[in-house]
């Protein structure tokens, strides 16, 4: 039975939205030319760039995603055949077992990433071989949950972290969307996970293990996590919502740990949300990212400027509303 304020007919298959917000010329043309820089930066096989995360799944899936956000989709439209290479390198990547394997620290994270675009994709344009890549996928996250009801960077593990956990939701979420099985045991041990990890303040906790104070990037993917499961009212998300109104996006927010990561989830956690919250965000966000972004189109990090470009368009995107994933 779905708990008080959840809604588990949300996980059920959507079709591609349509916009549902005018996005202004400058944005647009801000976008675009991220979106170029990417496409110039993705190899033959697949892979973006020459950093050390080139090869990392989780790069590959967000510039997939980007890019879908955009319009495109598997095979069609301006980044048609960018989308196919990414989703190429990725069930190339996959393993018997289903594991997306990644280089880098935290595998799971990338696959989380790489499950949640490859639902995306295979929503948009089903082909067998991306089923199969998918449910082996999915299968091993449902086979990897602790007994915490989260997840953490390797498949097997005793203990979890909210950071590693929204991944899998959110992967969990793309391919229940795309007509995937996906457990409600699994889905209800994780909103009690995310659940537990919330402070008193609002705020979300890193680990159950290793209780600590709140962050805003963590506290902003605890809030997308209820959501991805179907929680979308209630005092967790009420009190998330106020707790991360307090890191508005302003010049001395940008130097807060995990800038972008914890904004490519803020800009979830406020769309969905919707109303004031969604009008004060997006335009201190978007004025903000305009400002960062390279004359080359890229955005740039210690981790790499396709990982940065990707999450920046994604977060610009957001009124499209074309993705599933996105979608309120």
């Amino acid at each position: 039975m779905a708990a008080a304020g959840v809604a588990p007919l949300a996980w059920a298959h959507q079709q591609i939205g349509q916009p549902i917000a005018t996005m202004r010329q400058k944005t647009i043309d801000a976008v675009q030319n991220g979106l170029a820089f990417l496409a110039s930066r993705q190899k033959e096989d697949g892979r973006f760039g020459n950093s050390p995360y080139a090869e990392n799944a989780a790069v590959v899936a967000l510039a997939g995603l980007s890019f879908m956000s955009q319009g495109s989709s598997p095979g069609r439209g301006l980044h048609g055949k960018t989308v196919n290479q990414c989703i190429r390198f990725l069930v190339n990547r996959a393993e018997d077992s289903g594991f997306i394997a990644s280089p880098g620290h935290g595998p799971m994270y990338g696959h989380g990433f790489a499950t949640m675009f490859l639902g995306e994709a295979y929503g948009m344009a089903p082909s067998s071989e991306t089923r199969e890549t998918l449910v082996r996928a999915v299968q091993l996250i449902v086979a990897s949950q602790n007994a915490e009801g989260g997840w953490r960077y390797e498949p097997k593990s005793a203990e979890a972290d909210l950071s590693v956990t929204i991944c899998q939701i959110m992967a969990l979420r793309a391919a229940r969307n795309a007509g995937i099985y996906v457990p409600n045991d699994t889905v209800d041990r994780c909103i009690n996970y995310v659940k537990r990890c919330q402070n008193p303040d609002g705020g979300f906790m890193y680990m159950l293990s290793q209780p600590g104070d709140s962050r805003f990037s963590r506290s902003a993917a605890g809030i997308v996590a209820l959501y991805s499961a179907g929680v979308y009212k209630g005092p967790e998300i009420d009190q998330g919502l106020r707790y991360l109104k307090r890191h508005t996006p302003t010049d001395k927010t940008r130097a807060e740990e995990y800038y972008m990561y914890g904004h490519y989830y803020a800009a979830q956690a406020m769309w969905h949300a919707g109303g004031e919250h969604w009008q004060q965000w997006y335009p201190a966000i978007h004025d903000a990212l305009l400002e960062q972004q390279r004359e080359n189109g890229s955005w740039e990090n210690e981790i790499s400027p396709e990982y940065e470009t990707a999450m920046a368009c994604l977060i610009l995107q957001m009124p499209n509303s074309y993705l599933p994933i996105f979608q309120r």
